[in-house]
């Protein structure tokens, strides 16, 4: 986990938030590099669960909601609250339900009796900070998917099974965030709220646990690193009426990525009562009105972030290119599927201090630019900047040399099998996404 931390912040995945003023605890911030790989993954999330997909749409709704929202889903109560003790030494404070020990992990003092620590985050919307402008940031993106249910399933004219998905951040007061970008107190969600009828929801339960386990062996999660696990009925949120969890094995054990739940009729029911808004679905061919049950999949576009960082990462001992002074180094790949590589491309004159060969790599990587992420390098040697290109996961190097001058070819470079070929410039798009695909 350490050589993660230290590559997410060496290449400008990712920093620490407010790092000038000494960083603020739990809150980070994307670099280059990491913004593409989030946006990637939650490229092929959307296109997974909304494009290719005849019933299912997306949406994009508001942070801000009226408070009666979270009344209504049950945000405000013990539901949604976790363990807290403080320690009566350092007053530091900790989730109880993650302390071995009934003593401050920190001094080795006394802690306090466990009490409910709600985690939804406060704000005052206008001028006046009083309990009639209190509201919240939200707490998870599904709510704003409740609130608009009828209005999308009638300008969308849905019928049921349908879903709606939508990706968009949340926020939690966590009392004891933790490993990295895993959990936080500002963060990104992928989620869909899948609404059937009440006698099919084991059916359509069981679809979406495959299907999202599917997912990310598709994007190159290795088999072994991925498990499901049922919650037992003492661990079920207010909710739901079963839960499964998509676990990864992280360096420190195995971990949630992505949650699949059944609600049942809890939140339509629950938001048509303090409404007033009937939120029943009435069905034209059988004439048969009732709420619909929900089956929802809940991933974090951080921890994704996470998984296909650590689970693409390899170091090489004694290098991967078979030089004198390369095989006396630690080589870092990235073996990011294609789809998800935050630079598809890069383009390396062989030289930089020929004109004639920097202007040709220049022209090369406008060609390629329109089409795919490019990146253009010319410092250091060709060997290095191989593995510069490696350690980020970009699948192909193009590089133009003296012989590019002569005859207009290229040699590209295989990132996995480390095979070069000669491409002509007119063929090289083509080639490209012949080997990466229409992304």
């Amino acid at each position: 986990m350490e050589n993660i931390l230290i590559l997410a912040k060496r290449r400008g995945f990712v920093n620490q938030s407010s790092e000038i003023y000494g960083g603020f605890e739990s809150c980070y911030d994307y670099g280059f590099l990491g913004t593409e790989l989030k946006n990637n993954i939650k490229k092929q999330w959307w296109k997974d669960m909304v494009q290719l997909r005849d019933n299912i749409v997306g949406i994009d709704s508001s942070i801000l909601m009226s408070p009666k929202v979270w009344q209504a889903s049950g945000h405000l109560t013990a539901g949604f609250a976790d363990p807290l003790v403080e320690c009566k030494s350092c007053h530091r404070r900790f989730r109880k339900d993650y302390l071995k020990e009934n003593k401050c992990p920190e001094c080795g003092g006394e802690l306090t009796k466990e009490r409910k620590f709600n985690l939804m985050m406060k704000t005052f919307v206008g001028p006046v900070e009083d309990d009639s402008t209190l509201t919240y940031l939200r707490g998870e993106t599904c709510q704003g998917i409740y609130m608009n249910y009828e209005f999308i399933k009638d300008t969308m004219r849905l019928k049921i099974p349908f879903g709606i998905a939508q990706i968009g951040k949340a926020f939690r007061n966590e009392i004891t965030p933790r490993y990295f970008v895993f959990k936080m107190r500002e963060f990104e969600q992928m989620e869909m709220q899948y609404f059937v009828h009440p006698k099919e929801t084991d059916k359509w339960f069981n679809y979406w646990k495959k299907e999202r386990m599917k997912w990310y062996l598709d994007l190159g999660i290795k088999k072994e690193h991925l498990r499901f696990r049922e919650h037992k009925k003492d661990e079920l949120a207010h909710y739901a009426k079963r839960a499964v969890d998509i676990e990864y094995k992280f360096p420190w054990g195995w971990d949630e990525i992505e949650g699949i739940h059944n609600r049942g009729d809890w939140d339509l029911s629950n938001h048509s009562k303090h409404s007033g808004k009937d939120l029943s679905y009435f069905d034209e061919e059988t004439k048969e009105k009732f709420i619909p049950h929900i089956i929802e999949t809940s991933a974090g576009a951080d921890r994704s972030f996470l998984v296909f960082l650590i689970d693409a990462y390899k170091e090489v001992e004694g290098g991967r290119t078979k030089t004198t002074k390369a095989t006396k180094e630690k080589e870092i790949v990235l073996r990011l599927d294609k789809r998800l590589a935050p630079i598809k491309v890069a383009v390396l004159p062989l030289v930089r201090n020929k004109p004639k060969i920097v202007k040709k790599a220049k022209e090369v990587l406008n060609l390629i630019k329109p089409y795919f992420m490019a990146q253009y390098d010319e410092t250091g040697s060709i060997g290095r900047r191989y593995r510069r290109q490696d350690e980020i996961g970009t699948p192909y190097c193009i590089t133009i040399d003296f012989d590019t001058l002569k005859d207009n070819t290229v040699t590209a470079r295989d990132r996995d099998t480390m095979k070069q070929e000669r491409i002509k410039v007119d063929s090289l798009i083509n080639y490209l996404f012949d080997n990466l695909g229409y992304l």
